[in-house]
């Protein structure tokens, strides 16, 4: 599924097209996604011009000029694609709406399992909508500190890594980055959240929010059904310390007798997760 870097970049790829754009039609090809699709969704957005472009969690929203807000979640195989040339390949039958610009920008949702959702509310029902209501701080945002965070896990039975993943202590973190965020800092996944230290608490912090701006710079993750914005793949793969690299040596361990420090991967709360058992301890 695509986490909150994959997110941010398909709604950056996005402004261009939509920022300050009039949706100048509106094409509904089915009635729902994993949700029914508001009522009469594609007359309502015709016509309407879209000012500002935002992301929150793992949701991309875009504000329109009559204080509605049109948001969207890609689900599992949800993808954005742009298409600006004037010859355009015809529609699959995945492209299920698609939006034309006045400037003649085409953007297609597709979605071939159909896990996604799309909402259209009014801008101060925002927050209270079920989707947003309940979601933990930005970690991006400055109201995602140590302090704050240190707070909301202090009395968590739960493992760290599980706890991070819970959308009510921090908004978007994903299975990849909760991996690659705790290896930085040195923590096991296995810890009890309520043994960290304010010290450590400080630390994730500063690990999760440099884990995903690297990759918000790299492009996103290119996993089997993810595309930017523009088509384009993403490659933070490559940079990748532990997820999806078990049995190799850990590259915090370089230098070492490699041999003993082998990344690792067990099973937590159904999904994998993948740590150095040496200097994640």
């Amino acid at each position: 599924m695509p986490e909150l870097p994959e997110v941010e970049t398909v709604m950056r790829g996005l402004r261009p097209s939509l920022e300050g754009s009039i949706l100048k039609k509106v094409t509904q090809r089915r009635k729902d996604l994993r949700f029914p699709l508001p009522e009469n969704m594609a007359m309502r957005l015709t016509g309407r011009k879209v000012e500002q472009l935002k992301r929150r969690a793992k949701y991309v929203l875009a504000h329109l000029d009559d204080d509605m807000v049109l948001f969207f979640h890609l689900g599992m195989s949800g993808r954005v694609t742009i298409l600006q040339d004037e010859k355009r390949p015809p529609l699959g039958a995945h492209d299920h709406i698609i939006f034309e610009t006045d400037g003649g920008d085409e953007i297609r949702y597709c979605d071939p399992r159909r896990f996604g959702m799309m909402d259209l509310v009014h801008v101060n029902d925002l927050e209270s909508h079920k989707a947003f209501k309940d979601l933990g701080p930005e970690p991006l945002g400055n109201t995602f500190n140590g302090p704050d965070f240190y707070t909301r896990i202090k009395n968590k039975k739960t493992n760290i890594k599980a706890t991070i993943l819970d959308q009510r202590v921090v908004a978007g973190i994903g299975n990849i980055y909760a991996c690659e965020a705790l290896h930085l800092a040195g923590i096991s996944p296995e810890r009890q959240a309520q043994s960290l230290t304010m010290a450590e608490a400080d630390l994730l912090v500063v690990t999760i929010r440099d884990v995903l701006n690297k990759a918000i710079e790299a492009g996103g993750s290119s996993l089997r059904d993810y595309v930017q914005a523009s088509g384009e793949l993403g490659y933070f793969q490559h940079s990748w310390s532990v997820y999806g690299r078990e049995g190799e040596p850990c590259r915090k361990c370089d230098g070492k007798d490699t041999a003993q420090f082998l990344i690792e991967r067990i099973q937590q709360n159904g999904r994998s997760t993948f740590y150095c058992p040496a200097c994640q301890c």
